[in-house]
Order: structure tokens, then C-alpha cells, then sequence
């Protein structure tokens, strides 16, 4: 294949002058920032689900009598196995590729969104939300972002995870306002439907315009001074999965990027995607009004999360990180003071700043889990991304519990802003591997 694309692309170079200067822009654009774009979409459609939790445990609680912790357990399972799921889904996909993997993964969400609506008893949520959709989004989550990000780009690598890092946010900036809106005018049921529909709109675009490496259409990675040859699929996935985390638990780093993502995660989806609106509801804020601030979050958050990667391409990852669970530590110590039953100044301050936070952290993650991991960094990104979910969930569950025992959420606030301090220093723990990246690299 080598010897067939080389030319082509020398002969397109010399051609360059008789063409428009249209004709020159788009053949300047690399594939790889195309095949970025369908990843931006399907992450995009898939974080619908991600966006609809918060905004049903009140109307749940009302039709069905369930308490906030039980509705807290189904999230919760969704959130653990979103994370365990992710690191076999990063081997799986270097068994059978990544657009078989995605496709089958979203049509799994669609199923365990729209059987919602069927479900009577408490046990028919954990398996709807809990398990199915929880395999499903564990099955793309960020190890699909990782795995693109590295087989297709070379340079660029940490602009382009905050890139599709932010689909998740771009997702809950679309979804959420529309889902709030059809939860509150229709029901709970129509907004699950929704949810479903939205995946099951993105296999046609995952199928049609994925690829699974560059080698599929005969180019270089972005960035690549060779032609890299498509590796043979790798064999025993889920072998290969415990056998990166067994050699990566012998490692220090492995230990603080695990607990600082827990952290993160306990912080972010389990606190505050999980348990803001139905607090701000205790305080007498309407529904919508909450769901719209969540949403506003997932704006700044597309920018904080491109300009994290930005900077991760040129700072040293773990003074990044240091600094933005400081910063989010801080925040969430003064939330419990700002909630209130109208919009208000400092409110809108805090969902600003706390977007610009909310996965910052993921792209000087990834980089400091190549710079340590090197070809096993998808793998090893996706067992941090376990911790991640594993904090989620149990402070999804928690949260709820400590809702119903105190009435309120505000230890959970101050207990999450104590751990986002720890995180910090746990950060700055972490110790540059010898040789490692070049925060260029990255």
C-alpha cells in the first residue's frame, strides 16, 4: 500500500499549481482532521444520554416513589461501567476496529434509552440506564477519542483531545435545554425517545465516513514523516486489557492519575451533572432555569477543554492539572452560598468558571499517560478513565443518599471541593519520566 500512495501524493503536489486555489485549500486539509470530525459528531450525538440522569430524578421520584438513592444506585452503575467498560473497549478496538466497535456501541444506548420507557420497577432502570447504557457509552467514552487521537495525529495531539474531549459538552449544550424543555411540557418518556433517536442517528455517519487508521486511504498520520503501515489486528483484547493494567499498577504514576481522575469524576459527573438541577430545584429554582445553567457549563466547557489542550501542547502537563483542581476545589466551596430560587450575578460566575474547568483536565491526562505508557497510553487512559467513573458513581449514589438523609446537599459540595485540594497535590506528586514528551509532543 506503501508503494501505491507515496506516488499518488508526490504527483498531487506537483499538480498543486494548475489547480484553484479552492482546489489547493481542501487539498491541504489532512484526512485525519475529517475522520476528527465524524469522531466530534458521534460523541457529540452520544452524550444525549450523559445529558438526561439530572433532569429525571425528581419526575422518577414523583410517578414511581422511588428515593433519590435508589434512582442515585441506577446512575451509578451507568457511571462504573461507562469507566471499566472503556479500557477493554480500547483493545477491542484494536481487534476489530474502531468503526465496528462505535456503531455497535450506539445502538446498544439507543436500545437501553428507549426500553426505559417500559420499565415499572426499580430493577428495569438499573438494567436500562445502568447496564446497557453504561456498556454502551463505556464502549466509546474517551478511549475512542485516545484511539483516534493516536492513530491518526502525530502532531497536534492535545488540541485535538480537547477537541473531541469538548463533544461531550457540545453534546450537553444541544440536549440539555431540549430534553429539560420535553421533560418538563411532555414527560420523562418522550425525552428517553429522543435520546435514543440521537444515537441511532450517528451510525450512518460512523459507518459511511469513519476509518479506522490511515493506512484504510492510503495516507499519513497528521503530522508523520512516514507512511505508517496498518497494524495486524490484535488478538486476546480483553488478555492484552489486564495485562497493560497489570504492568501499570507497578508504576507510581499509574496511582496518582488514577486517584486525581477519580476525583475529577467525582467532582463533575457524579456531583454536579448528576445532583445540580434536582439542588437548585431544592432552593426553589424551576427545572428549565437549572437545566440551562447546566447546559451554559457545557458551553464554557467546549472552550475550556480546546484551550486546555492548547496548553498541554506547550506547559508541562502536571502543573496543569495541579492548577485546575485548585481552582475547581475553590469553586465548589462556594456553591452552596449561590444557590437560590432566581439567577443572579455570582451564579453566573461560578457556571462560567466551573465550565471552563469540567474536563480540562482530561488532554494533560492523556499526555502524561503517553509520555509514561507510550503504545499501551490508550489502554492505560482507559483504566484511568475507570477511576474516573468509579468516583462518579459513587458520588452519584452518595449524593443522593446524603440528600435523603440531611435534607441537603451542601456536605457533598464541601466534601468535594476538600478532595479537589487533594487532587492538587496529588498532581504535582507526579514525576517526569525520563525521555519522556516534549510538552510539543504531546
Amino acid at each position: 500500500m506503501t508503494q501505491t500512495t507515496e506516488p499518488a501524493s508526490d504527483t498531487s503536489a506537483s499538480d498543486t499549481t494548475a489547480r484553484t486555489p479552492a482546489a489547493r485549500r481542501a487539498a491541504r486539509v489532512h484526512r485525519a482532521w475529517f475522520v476528527a470530525a465524524v469522531t466530534f459528531v458521534t460523541i457529540t450525538g452520544a452524550a444525549a444520554f450523559r445529558s438526561l440522569p439530572g433532569l429525571l430524578i425528581d419526575p422518577l421520584h414523583q410517578e414511581f416513589g422511588w428515593s433519590r438513592g435508589t434512582i442515585g444506585a441506577a446512575v451509578s452503575i451507568n457511571l462504573a461501567l461507562y469507566g471499566l467498560t472503556a479500557p477493554f473497549a480500547a483493545a477491542l478496538m484494536d481487534r476489530f476496529g474502531i468503526r465496528r466497535v462505535v456503531a455497535a456501541a450506539l445502538v446498544v444506548i439507543a436500545a437501553g434509552s428507549g426500553l426505559t420507557v417500559w420499565m415499572t420497577t426499580a430493577w428495569q432502570l438499573w438494567l436500562c440506564w445502568g447496564l446497557l447504557v453504561g456498556l454502551g457509552t463505556g464502549s466509546m467514552a474517551l478511549a475512542f477519542a485516545a484511539t483516534v487521537t493516536n492513530r491518526w495525529f502525530t502532531q497536534r495531539r492535545g488540541l485535538v483531545t480537547g477537541i473531541l474531549t469538548a463533544a461531550s459538552a457540545s453534546g450537553q449544550l444541544i440536549f440539555l435545554p431540549v430534553l429539560s424543555w420535553t421533560v418538563q411540557s411532555h414527560g420523562w418518556r418522550p425525552a428517553a425517545v429522543t435520546v435514543s433517536l440521537a444515537a441511532l442517528a450517528v451510525v450512518p455517519f460512523v459507518w459511511l465516513l469513519l476509518r479506522d487508521h490511515p493506512a484504510d486511504v492510503g495516507v499519513k498520520p497528521y503530522g508523520a514523516d512516514e507512511f505508517v503501515p496498518k497494524p495486524a489486528p490484535v488478538p486476546g483484547a480483553a488478555r492484552r486489557t489486564l495485562a497493560v493494567l497489570s504492568s501499570a499498577v507497578r508504576t507510581g504514576p499509574f496511582w496518582l492519575l488514577a486517584g486525581t481522575f477519580a476525583i475529577c469524576g467525582a467532582s463533575t459527573n457524579g456531583l454536579v451533572q448528576t445532583h445540580f438541577v434536582p439542588a437548585a430545584h431544592d432552593h426553589g429554582m424551576p427545572i428549565t432555569a437549572a437545566a440551562s445553567l447546566l447546559a451554559v457549563i457545557g458551553v464554557f466547557d467546549v472552550a475550556g477543554t480546546i484551550a486546555s489542550g492548547w496548553f498541554t501542547d506547550r506547559f508541562e502537563p502536571r502543573r496543569l492539572l495541579a492548577v485546575y483542581y485548585a481552582l475547581r476545589g475553590v469553586s465548589l466551596l462556594f456553591l452552596p452560598m449561590l444557590l437560590a430560587p432566581s439567577v443572579h450575578p455570582p451564579m453566573i460566575f461560578f457556571i462560567v468558571f466551573y465550565g471552563l474547568d469540567w474536563v480540562a483536565t482530561v488532554p494533560p491526562t492523556l499526555a502524561l499517560c503517553r509520555e509514561h505508557y507510550g503504545e499501551d497510553s490508550a489502554i492505560v487512559f482507559g483504566w484511568v478513565l475507570a477511576s474516573h467513573q468509579v468516583g462518579a458513581a459513587l458520588v452519584a449514589y452518595l449524593g443522593g443518599l446524603a440528600r435523603d438523609v440531611f435534607g441537603s446537599y451542601d456536605v457533598v459540595w464541601y466534601a468535594s471541593g476538600a478532595l479537589c485540594a487533594a487532587a492538587a497535590l496529588m498532581a504535582l506528586v507526579i514525576r517526569r519520566r525520563p525521555g519522556g514528551l516534549s510538552p510539543a509532543a504531546a
